[in-house]
């Protein structure tokens, strides 16, 4: 199904919603995006055709320190779609530190029930279209998780249910549960993901198998793989390096220049700007249904957009698995592969 301008509407997993294949990320809502241009970049974004936009009762922009109180994106997001509502497919999460209580944190029936309405509050919803696990929780057993879950969704405040920065593995034991339990079964899987942090790449084939939809996050690496930074120069003033160092994952060195002056390379034989490439090559990925993109500026937005209609050729994919290699795995002993 063809969207107005953002391209084909992808499948949510088992869900049945039908989400655009850039999903607005709101982790800088508050600072450095204020609140009357986060309102703007929302209303510009669904304008475009997105319709699926992603929080975190966690998310307070540059602001956010472990264990501060959050809530600060979901307050904006609330304010800008409260009358659009129909028009997008809302995502949230909980389990990330949102004070120093010892119930302020975690996947705890007690803790997720009182995010989720305190979520729905700060969103100006009755209900949550799709709750995301932000991280997992090793002190909870995942058959309280899953059944805290299940009540929030027979009281319809939530819709559907993910996870974010959870395993092959664990996501597995989740539809098992909910398989013997008749409990809803996860529906997506939000990962770090990008040309520079391949970790993952191994368990997107479950994901594929299993109709799981994979929603990564950082597939630009905090502005790494935009071609703002260039060997031997300082950081622009208004890029991540500059305002948020420690939201740069890779040092600014000469092998990591080496492979990003690869991947520009690239780029620029198909005759488009490097952000552009490296979303196109994420969304190529199995699995892969909405990719994530924070910004600044419509403009950022709207480079995603055109992303999401490139089309890489096979030599260009074998070049960057050379250059960006995937994780290792096991060959198959019988078929060599």
């Amino acid at each position: 199904m063809t969207g107005s301008t953002v391209g084909e509407y992808r499948e949510l997993g088992t869900s049945g919603l039908l989400v655009s294949p850039i999903c607005l990320g709101t982790m800088t809502f508050g600072s450095p995006v204020g609140e009357a241009e986060s309102i703007r970049l929302v209303h510009q974004a669904i304008d475009l055709g997105i319709n699926f936009i992603d929080t975190a009762n966690a998310y307070e922009g540059y602001d956010r320190v472990l264990g501060s109180a959050g809530g600060i994106a979901e307050e904006i997001l609330g304010k800008a779609v409260k009358d659009r509502r129909d028009q997008v497919v809302l995502a949230t999460k909980a389990g990330a530190p949102v004070g120093q209580g010892p119930q302020d944190r975690g996947l705890s029936r007690v803790h997720l029930l009182r995010e989720i309405d305190k979520s729905l509050r700060r969103l100006q919803t009755d209900w949550i279209d799709l709750f995301i696990l932000h991280w997992p929780d090793k002190h909870t057993p995942l058959d309280a998780t899953l059944a805290a879950l299940d009540h929030a969704v027979r009281q319809g405040k939530v819709s559907h249910i993910g996870v974010s920065n959870h395993s092959a593995a664990q996501i597995c034991e989740f539809l098992w549960l909910a398989d013997q339990n008749g409990w809803p079964p996860m529906v997506s899987s939000q990962i770090p993901f990008s040309l520079l942090k391949r970790d993952f790449q191994n368990e997107l084939q479950f994901c594929q198998q299993h109709r799981i939809a994979v929603t990564p996050y950082q597939s630009l690496q905090g502005g790494l793989l935009t071609g703002k930074y260039r060997r031997g120069q300082t950081p622009p003033d208004d890029s991540r390096a500059a305002e948020k160092p420690g939201w740069i994952s890779h040092p600014l060195e000469d092998p990591l220049f080496d492979k990003l002056e690869v991947m520009e390379g690239l780029a620029a034989e198909l005759g488009v700007p490097p952000a552009q490439y490296a979303l196109a090559w994420t969304l190529a990925q199995p699995a892969m249904t909405s990719l994530i993109v924070g910004a600044k500026r419509i403009e950022q937005i709207q480079d995603a957009v055109v992303a999401a209609s490139l089309t890489l050729p096979p030599e260009h994919l074998e070049r960057i698995d050379e250059v960006f290699p995937p994780p290792w795995h096991q060959i198959d002993p019988v078929r060599g592969m």
